[in-house]
């Protein structure tokens, strides 16, 4: 069947943009293509004619050409000659998909109605990060995947728990529908198993109501590796390698296949940087997570910056975003634990906060291993003090999909795998959460930890939601923990603010003590007690800022958490006169095995 004749007009001057540009009467086309000899839109607009909407040269490499009529729900394809190779490629901007294989489909991200969205990222000194995988978070079950309507279904579980973010795991098209995320396929179109960009927008805005900041995961160290149109994109390729959006040479290798962008071509350093800004602006996000950063710098994660383009992409990168999105978070996983990370300085990379792999293993270490014996409280202490300048420059947590995963499982799992929702793991696995709500950082937890979810992570498993309910107390733990950590009562101050003394660390009795604080005094200053050990201690004498009553705010071996709890009361503190552990005061502390106390003043 012939197409309709066409009536729009078109615009005067080539649209700005690349991709499907939509326009009042038709849509702009443009696409990089540079050892193209041809290039044609077809789609739905023309019977997916072959040769009906020539794009034109710019003599720069890109291709434009405007399509009358063409509508938003249209679906097209580009059709590249190359000599004698005819390709019909997804368009690399494409904003919505069929699927990974399909077709891109026109989408105009003007037309959608954010009804006067304008919240802003919490300052980061009050960020509380879930994250979550939107295919495994709340599933309807019978091998479907889950989908951004159903997360959005389950905002008041973020409300209740008072967490401030929920960073979700890759959600751009990947290759299938079950996955963690990290092969995408197509960095434009929000995934279309979970529902695609409306449903990703309406799930942000109503997130964004209930104050809850949304986090985008996004994927820059390789593309794919599989359903990638991108590969050898116009025909063009050397070595055998990707082509124009690729690295293709000793420089394209990465765990994941031969496919790391090339870093230090415009057009690839302008379409990654266009892919931040869209989720930044037109999905408003709140901030992006780089997903496995050391790749972008090196050919090798452990070996020396060997890509220093990849760097400067980064540096580049969030300076822009700091600029022209000043609310926004950036947040690397580097996991190397290297200041230039989260460095402003010439030669830093500029990400606000970075994830901190010497926070997670000395404490996931402390509270896994089964003798008390080799607990190590100088690990600890170093864990809970290390600092790259900004205090929130790192994201700590004791469970992220890849520390339960890949070989490893959730925290109480590797506690007792004979009985992982018994005494010792609900004790340690929450000892270790205290530690992460009093300690320097953003605290992170991941899905379902906060209900004693066992196993490991899955894509194709959904969490156990009956354990909400089962263990109702533990999530009440999480939740006044969350409650302290932000100060919503107005009692701790000092856990949002910079300052940290390590009061006492003592190695043989496994017990730690450490002060927090934003400007000191009454309802700021925050003194934790932790005891790493199966024994309890009584009158254990611990030095304190300040003489007077000290209120206890916090006992995590409190029997309103869990039945096997309550062991023995822990009580408000009277410190008194006298210099202890380098401290002014001093005062006598009981503590259950395994427990985190938290006290401040009135």
């Amino acid at each position: 069947m012939p197409a309709s004749p066409r009536t729009g007009q078109p615009p005067a001057e080539p649209l700005d943009g690349m991709g499907a540009i939509v326009a009042p009467d038709g849509a702009g086309f443009r696409v990089w293509a540079p050892h193209a000899d041809t290039v044609t839109v077809n789609g739905s607009f023309n019977d997916w004619s072959p040769d009906a909407d020539p794009l034109a040269s710019e003599g720069n490499g890109y291709w434009y050409g405007f399509v009358a009529d063409a509508a938003p729900g249209d679906e097209f394809r580009y059709l590249i000659r190359n000599g004698d190779q005819s390709l019909s490629r997804i368009d690399p901007y494409a904003f919505q998909v069929t699927n990974s294989v399909g077709n891109g489909v026109i989408y105009d991200h003007a037309s959608f109605d954010w009804q006067g969205d304008a919240f802003v990222c919490p300052p980061h000194n009050d960020l509380v990060i879930y994250e979550l995988h939107v295919g495994s978070f709340a599933p309807a079950g019978d091998g479907r995947v889950g989908t951004f309507e159903e997360v959005q279904a389950n905002l008041e579980h973020f409300k209740r728990l008072d967490v401030s973010a929920i960073q979700l795991m890759p959600s751009a098209e990947f290759a299938g529908d079950f996955s963690w995320g990290y092969n995408p396929a197509h960095i434009f179109a929000a995934e279309s198993s979970y529902g695609g960009p409306d449903a990703l927008k309406t799930l942000i805005r109503e997130a964004h109501k209930v104050g809850v900041a949304v986090i985008m995961d996004v994927v820059y160290n390789h593309f794919g590796p599989s359903d990638l149109d991108l590969w050898q994109f116009d025909g063009w390729s050397e070595n055998g390698k990707g082509g124009i959006y690729f690295y293709n040479d000793w420089r394209s290798t990465t765990p994941w296949g031969d496919t790391r962008p090339d870093y230090g071509r415009g057009e690839v350093r302008q379409f990654i940087r266009d892919n931040a800004y869209l989720w930044l602006r037109d999905y408003h996000v709140d901030g992006l997570r780089f997903d496995m950063t050391p790749y972008m710098r090196s050919v090798d994660a452990d070996a020396d910056f060997d890509l220093p383009d990849g760097w400067s992409l980064q540096s580049w990168l969030n300076r822009s975003i700091r600029q022209e999105f000043p609310d926004a978070i950036t947040i690397a996983e580097d996991l190397h634990g290297n200041s230039a990370v989260t460095s402003t300085g010439p030669d830093g990379a500029g990400y606000h906060a970075q994830w901190e792999a010497k926070f997670v293993h000395p404490v996931r270490e402390a509270i896994i291993v089964a003798d008390d014996a080799y607990r190590s409280v100088p690990a600890v202490v170093e864990a809970i003090a290390n600092n790259y300048g900004d205090t929130y420059a790192r994201v700590i947590y004791t469970e992220s999909h890849d520390e339960v995963a890949n070989g490893k499982a959730r925290v109480p799992q590797e506690i007792d795998p004979a009985d992982p929702d018994g005494y010792w793991a609900q004790k340690r696995s929450t000892l270790g959460a205290g530690l992460v709500f009093t300690s320097p950082g953003i605290p992170m937890i991941f899905q379902g930890q906060e209900f004693l979810q066992g196993g490991w992570f899955r894509d194709d498993v959904g969490l156990d939601w009956n354990l909400d309910a089962e263990y109702h107390g533990i999530v009440r733990m999480y939740r006044d923990l969350i409650a302290l950590r932000r100060n919503l009562a107005g009692l701790t101050k000092g856990l949002m603010g910079s300052g940290l003394r390590i009061i006492h660390a003592h190695d043989d009795n496994n017990l730690i003590a450490f002060q927090r604080w934003w400007d000191h005094g009454p309802c700021d200053d925050v003194v934790v007690v932790v005891n790493l050990d199966a024994e309890a201690r009584h009158d254990y004498t611990i030095g304190m800022p300040v003489d007077g009553l000290w209120k206890l705010r916090f006992n995590s071996d409190a029997s309103i958490y869990s039945d096997t709890f309550g062991d023995f009361d822990a009580f408000d503190l009277t410190a008194w006169p006298g210099e202890r552990d380098g401290m002014p005061a001093h005062t006598d502390v009981d503590i259950a095995p395994y427990s985190l106390l938290i006290y401040s003043r009135d």
